[in-house]
């Protein structure tokens, strides 16, 4: 690593590029492509960042300058990133702009099942947000979690995992706070992290409800920590979403469920007892994004 730093420091000596070391950020790239990914500094030399960064969310952080590039090889083809003075997260998906998961619900009071929900994460738009629910999922977290706080015109919430181990290690490990993307306003049919204050996100997430009306689209958002992350694909009618089991808002907005229960070791049980026409998330899998190319660079 001592010896990779050397050789990009000569380099930039060599075409009088040395940046102001006040400049210099700290940027990290993640890797959600399904294979592992070496990065190269572009330079008067193509130069490796040390070890191929692991598939399916591997990490790697570099320290470097605004509007350094960087490339990797994927699929035969080669992808370049240029790095903003803003910027300290980017997340590698070579030829594509989102990745799909799939999942299915139960619906009707739990008496439908397999009742299938696609959902395009874009992790331009909220890029901690979108790693960190693609972790959840590979983690097959959200199987048999709870759609616990479900209002009609407003949100469906969910997040508290049905295994208590899950919810447990998962509870306590938040995330910072993407920026807001003005271009991104809240629709029916998008996905954020809730929260309880700044850099709170954790695991539980909420889907903005068909007919949501505008003024309380305009509020999502306001919070800190609201930032979509991705958007149900198929027309909400075609969906399970409007056929849920209403719960009511969360104690103490309302009569439906308390959080803080589901949270304590018997949590589902409690569920089980007090709300039995709840419904639930069946499954999610990442659709990962295909290798379509045997070509070499």
């Amino acid at each position: 690593m001592a010896t990779t730093f050397l050789l990009i420091f000569i380099a930039l000596l060599l075409v009088g590029a040395v940046a102001d070391a006040k400049e210099a950020v700290q940027i990290t790239f993640r890797n959600e492509l399904p294979e592992g990914v070496l990065v190269y500094w572009e330079g008067l030399d193509r130069i490796p960042q040390g070890d191929p960064i692991p598939a399916k969310g591997g990490e790697r952080e570099i320290t470097t300058f605004p509007g350094h590039k960087f490339t990797y090889d994927f699929d035969g083809q080669r992808h370049w990133v240029e790095i903003r003075a803003d910027q300290d997260l980017e997340v590698l998906l070579a030829h594509e702009t989102e990745i799909v998961v799939r999942c299915t619900t139960t619906a009707s009071g739990f008496r439908e099942n397999l009742q299938p929900l696609d959902i395009r994460v874009i992790p331009w738009w909220s890029p901690r947000g979108a790693s960190r629910f693609l972790e959840l999922v590979r983690d097959h977290y959200y199987d048999g979690c709870a759609l616990n706080r479900v209002v009609p015109a407003f949100l469906t919430q969910f997040g508290i995992a049905a295994d208590t181990e899950k919810r447990r290690h998962w509870r306590d490990r938040s995330i910072a706070d993407d920026p807001k993307r003005k271009e991104v306003g809240f629709l029916p049919g998008m996905l954020s992290f809730a929260g309880s204050g700044p850099d709170s996100r954790n695991a539980e997430v909420f889907v903005v409800m068909p007919n949501t009306p505008e003024h309380q689209l305009e509020y999502f958002g306001a919070n800190s920590w609201e930032t979509p992350f991705g958007i149900v694909k198929q027309p909400l009618d075609e969906t399970p979403i409007s056929r849920w089991h209403v719960t009511g808002d969360i104690h103490p907005f309302g009569d439906g469920t308390d959080p803080q229960r589901i949270y304590q070791d018997d949590g589902y049980e409690y569920l089980m007892t007090n709300f039995p026409e709840l419904d639930y998330i069946e499954t999610c899998r990442v659709e990962e994004i295909s290798v379509n190319s045997d070509k070499e660079l």
